[in-house]
């Protein structure tokens, strides 16, 4: 059962789960709502210490993939959103528009960036030049501002979010198709071995393409709910989007040539609400070990547990994060308040403790005691957090477990979508001929079609919603 009053969580996550969402943006202190701009949000120290390590591990991926960083303007002119037209008509809805300076009325209109491509590629068609450039890896870390017209919701859908977009170009289509495996590994590696988040990789289908896309890939994280949330995606970028901005390279025979771009895009702070989400209880946030910002917190009910918990802090290796709390409140009022906002350990020295020199260690993973001797506690901190993370990855692991169910007919996709599954099924075919049947299975189900799996899967059989002949293999699911 979920904490009750003012202090703690006053529902349960599988009662009311955007209630439960809300309370912990709210009582965990992630985020304050109350800027006066609607879809905008003040990120509170307790949400930004995570995200900046959530940044530096992908940042630090990227760069030992040969990624380099940039720093770009905010403001993009409209002449460069015009010269590709898929990528204007997708995304111009979506542009805040800056008409002046001052007094100064501007002869042409600036968007604040909704995505880069068109940034970085009128510096492409000016830096390259040979092949020997190639491949070319950049990326940055930035704000982008989309005015989203739906509902908007703290770190999962806002019109201002906190991202990492890479720009990438290469010799051939198929280096850059190596590249979106590349993106792909970067997103195991970091967003589920280390942000502990399950996910599947699909290829979007034609219809739910990036504008300019050539081909879209994503990996979609999938909520204790039976929803998904897309998280990083990866774009084969059209050559007619590079050839509107004259970018192109000659080769070792001096022949002019376009290259083939990528780009990919991890967004920071709704990747930050599928932690939330994932992970959290009906006590409030359980953060991963590597991006909690206190991992472990000392609690001292006297002032000799005071001395004591100094001087153990002082022998933790000095990555580790910790705090100590000194709080004049109850002892439930600040157990209470660290299990809210989901710090791994707790560890609370009384006089008990004291007189038997055993450390009690609350583990914020499986919500129980350990007893630690003094003289072990180092070592055991040294174990822990890799433990508690293998912990929380395999629980979370288990969300997609028994989720995928395979329907032959319309009728049981609808019955095992309301069921909160995602089910895979024959499909007519995901180019655009295909979409006609999307739009049914959203329209009657309230789900879309999220798209084919990388590796290959045994096909046969019919679409379930024409009939006609299947020609893909998809995987539909209802999403945030």
């Amino acid at each position: 059962m979920a904490s009750k009053g003012d202090k703690g969580l006053s529902v349960t996550k599988s009662d009311d789960f955007s209630a439960w969402y809300s309370e912990i943006i709210q009582k965990a202190e992630l985020a304050d709502l109350r800027y006066n701009v609607k879809g905008f949000l003040v990120f509170q120290p307790w949400s930004v210490l995570a995200m900046e390590k959530m940044y530096d591990y992908l940042e630090r991926a990227l760069r030992s993939k040969g990624h380099q960083p940039y720093w770009f303007p905010t403001v993009i002119p409209e002449g460069n959103f015009n010269r590709e037209s898929q990528h204007v008509k997708g995304f111009t809805p979506q542009v805040f528009w800056v008409t002046s300076g001052g007094d100064s009325k501007f002869e042409e209109k600036l968007a604040l960036r909704p995505t880069s491509e068109t940034a970085f590629y009128q510096m492409f068609g000016l830096w390259l030049r040979s092949y020997k450039q190639l491949p070319f890896k950049s990326y940055q870390r930035a704000q982008v501002f989309r005015y989203e017209t739906k509902a908007t919701r703290p770190f999962l859908r806002s019109r201002e979010f906190h991202w990492i977009e890479t720009h990438c170009l290469f010799k051939s289509q198929e280096d850059a198709l190596k590249q979106v495996h590349e993106d792909m590994e970067t997103t195991h590696d970091v967003i589920h071995d280390v942000f502990g988040l399950p996910f599947m990789f699909f290829e979007r289908p034609a219809w739910d393409k990036f504008p300019g896309a050539h081909r879209t890939f994503a990996a979609d994280v999938l909520n204790p709910d039976g929803k998904f949330v897309q998280q990083p995606s990866t774009h084969l970028i059209r050559q007619e989007f590079l050839k509107a901005f004259d970018v192109k390279f000659k080769d070792a025979s001096g022949t002019e040539c376009t290259p083939w771009s990528t780009c990919y895009g991890p967004a920071i702070s709704r990747i930050f609400a599928s932690v939330i989400i994932t992970h959290g209880d009906d006590k409030g946030l359980r953060l991963p070990w590597n991006i909690a910002p206190k991992q472990i917190v000392f609690v001292p009910l006297n002032e000799r547990a005071e001395k004591k918990a100094q001087e153990l802090a002082k022998k933790l290796p000095a990555d580790v994060s910790y705090e100590i709390d000194t709080r004049e409140v109850s002892p439930g009022e600040k157990f209470n308040t660290w299990e809210l906002k989901g710090v791994p350990m707790r560890v609370d020295i009384g006089d008990s403790e004291l007189s038997e020199k055993k450390l009690s260690v609350y583990r914020r993973d499986t919500n129980k005691k350990e007893f630690v001797s003094e003289k072990e506690f180092v070592s055991y901190v040294g174990k822990f957090g890799k433990a508690y993370d293998a912990h929380l990855i395999t629980q979370a692991d288990q969300v997609l477990k028994g989720r995928i169910k395979d329907a032959k007919t319309f009728g049981e996709l609808k019955k095992l979508i309301d069921a909160g599954n995602v089910v895979r099924c024959g499909f007519c075919s995901v180019d655009s001929e295909g979409a006609a049947c999307a739009e049914k299975v959203e329209k009657e189900c309230g789900a879309e079609v999220r798209g084919t799996k990388l590796e290959f899967e045994k096909l046969s059989g019919n679409c379930l919603v024409c009939g006609e002949k299947a020609r893909a293999i998809v995987y539909i699911g209802r999403s945030y």
